[in-house]
């Protein structure tokens, strides 16, 4: 197929996007298929339709972007063995346009209200596994913040804003989507970032000690200790009641006395 013909066949696919995993992986693989020959056709054509798509459609080009960001470094770290690939796909463009896909998914108004959490569900989730660089991902989301503030400050002057709601069947519509993009968000929740870097089967103790500043080369490792490092709180009464719980199911008292650990 010529350029043109790829491009009108990826439109296509992209209009009947929906939430359901075949779907995504669909157009997942076709853009990757023709990345080398058309990958900026193709990025102009996803984000010409998450500018120009309804507000459901916004959203599930979005959640095809996490899936389409998660393969492209899958595909970069099995290509990339000799330390020659440096490109990491369609993960390069989300990243250089991220303000303006996030400002489209969620435009201005009541409008954008409903893809709001889910937006910043996938932003959090790119932050965490070091999709995209944590700070260009922290500037988004402040100025999501600071678009939600100025728009509590001026209806709490004017008065809410009127829209127009959405049509019966998009209301349904957006409800199934909603959950089964929900149910897919909890099956991969516990599910560690991929390694960028392909060299990681050693054993633990046998792996190097790397920073934050290493990039790609930061090991999942890294990532997955700075995770629960950041979420653990300091020790407190809770946690001795809970160890001494759990000292009295290992070592249950003997005749009512406590066993001898002497």
């Amino acid at each position: 197929m010529d350029p043109f013909e790829v491009r009108m066949q990826f439109l296509g696919l992209l209009k009947r996007l929906n939430a359901s995993q075949q779907s995504i992986q669909k157009v997942v693989g076709y853009a990757l298929k023709y990345f080398s020959r058309c990958g900026e056709d193709l990025w102009d054509c996803i984000v010409e339709e998450c500018q120009k798509g309804s507000i459901n459609n916004r959203i599930n080009i979005l959640y095809f972007l996490d899936s389409l960001c998660e393969t492209s470094l899958l595909a970069k770290a099995h290509s990339g063995t000799d330390g020659s690939q440096t490109s990491s796909y369609y993960v390069d463009y989300v990243s250089r346009d991220l303000g303006k896909i996030v400002e489209y998914v969620v435009p201005d108004g009541r409008q954008g209200l409903p893809n709001l959490m889910s937006t910043k569900q996938i932003l959090e989730s790119w932050r965490s596994k070091r999709v995209i660089d944590p700070q260009k991902v922290d500037d988004v989301m402040a100025a999501l913040d600071s678009r939600e503030d100025a728009k509590d400050a001026a209806e709490d002057a004017t008065g809410p804003p009127t829209a127009a709601p959405l049509p019966r069947n998009e209301v349904f519509k957006r409800i199934e989507e909603d959950r089964e993009r929900h149910k897919r968000l909890r099956e991969r929740r516990w599910v560690q970032p991929v390694s960028h870097n392909s060299n990681s089967t050693q054993l633990a103790s046998f792996l190097p000690l790397t920073d934050d500043g290493d990039g790609d080369e930061e090991l999942t490792l890294d990532i997955e200790f700075e995770n629960d490092w950041e979420t653990t709180s300091d020790w407190n009464e809770d946690d001795d009641d809970a160890a001494l719980d759990e000292n009295e199911l290992c070592f249950p008292p003997v005749h009512g006395q406590p066993m001898d650990m002497s």
